[in-house]
């Protein structure tokens, strides 16, 4: 089946994991927000800017640190085929970054969380399944298909790169 890519509604999203020694700093995002539970600093990349340029403002955003020296760790993709939907999440990695954490963060409270205790909290399952992988050497492609009659992910494959 081929589908014209004009027809294609895409959307970039980025995500980046801050590590601090054995600690990673994550978002416990309430219910009132949606996708509740803990995650990694990120959200949507705004046009004109580079994904990069995306994720470093969304970092700065979402806890008030500037990173630098993001690695790219690798794609996380959403493909919705009845609704014609690819949603493309850009994972980082840093460990450089600098200033003061947000009193009042925009998304939820920012904790600091020991690598080996993070996977142990409540977190969405899309990101359980990219928590090591954004940790481990190498890169990664996540391929995810939705199903919109049964209003959920039907299959998922991942490659490491």
């Amino acid at each position: 089946m081929s589908v014209d890519w004009k027809s294609i509604e895409h959307q970039i999203y980025t995500l980046c994991m801050v590590q601090h020694e054995d600690k990673v700093l994550l978002i416990k995002r309430p219910d009132r927000l949606g996708y509740p539970g803990y995650v990694a600093p990120g959200g949507k990349v705004e046009f004109p800017e580079s994904i990069v340029e995306g994720a470093v403002r969304e970092v700065k955003e979402e806890t008030g640190l500037t990173v630098t020296n993001l690695i790219f760790k690798g794609i996380d993709e959403y493909v919705n085929p009845k609704e014609k939907v690819r949603y493309m999440v850009f994972n980082y990695w840093t460990d450089t970054f600098e200033g003061e954490l947000l009193e009042h963060p925009p998304e939820g409270e920012l904790v600091w969380v020991s690598i080996d205790k993070a996977v142990n909290l409540p977190m969405q399952d899309w990101f359980r399944v990219k928590f090591h992988l954004i940790l481990e050497p190498g890169t990664f492609e996540i391929h995810r298909e939705w199903d919109q009659d049964l209003n959920k992910q039907v299959s998922m494959k991942i490659t490491r790169t």
